[in-house]
C-alpha cells in the first residue's frame, strides 16, 4: 500500500519540479566539496607556515652557534631502492628466471654479494 501511495507522489512530480531538486542536490554536493578543499587549503598553509618557522628558528640557531649552513643544503633525490637491491635491471630476449641464474653465477664467480653488483642489463647472444 505505502509503496503505491509512494508511486503515486512520483507521477505527480513535473519536470521542472525535478529539474530544481537535482540542481538544488548538485549545489549542496558542490558546496560541500568547496568547503572540503578551503578547509584543505587552510590546512595545508597552517603546516607550511609551521614548517617555515621551525627552518627559521634552526637557522637562527646555527648563526648562535657560528655554524655554517651546510646542513640545510639541498641534496639531490636519489631514486628509492629496495634494501640491498642496484637498481632495474632491462632484459631483452631473456626470462626472469634466467637472469636470475646469470646474476648468482656472476657474483658466485666474483665472489662478491649479489647486493653489491650492478646490473644494467641482461641481453641473449644468438
Amino acid at each position: 500500500m505505502y509503496y503505491n501511495t509512494m508511486l503515486a507522489n512520483l507521477e505527480d512530480i513535473s519536470i521542472g519540479d525535478a529539474a530544481i531538486t537535482a540542481v538544488f542536490g548538485y549545489a549542496v554536493v558542490f558546496a560541500g566539496l568547496l568547503i572540503l578543499m578551503i578547509v584543505l587549503c587552510i590546512t595545508g598553509a597552517y603546516f607550511k607556515s609551521k614548517q617555515a618557522k621551525e627552518k627559521a628558528k634552526a637557522e637562527a640557531q646555527m648563526k648562535a652557534n657560528g655554524t655554517e649552513q651546510s646542513s640545510l643544503e639541498v641534496v639531490p633525490a636519489q631514486p628509492k631502492l629496495a634494501p640491498g637491491s642496484a637498481g632495474h635491471v632491462k632484459l631483452y630476449d631473456v626470462s626472469d628466471k634466467e637472469a636470475a641464474m646469470i646474476m648468482a653465477i656472476v657474483a658466485d664467480k666474483m665472489q662478491k654479494p649479489l647486493n653489491e653488483l650492478r646490473f644494467i642489463s641482461i641481453k641473449e647472444v644468438k
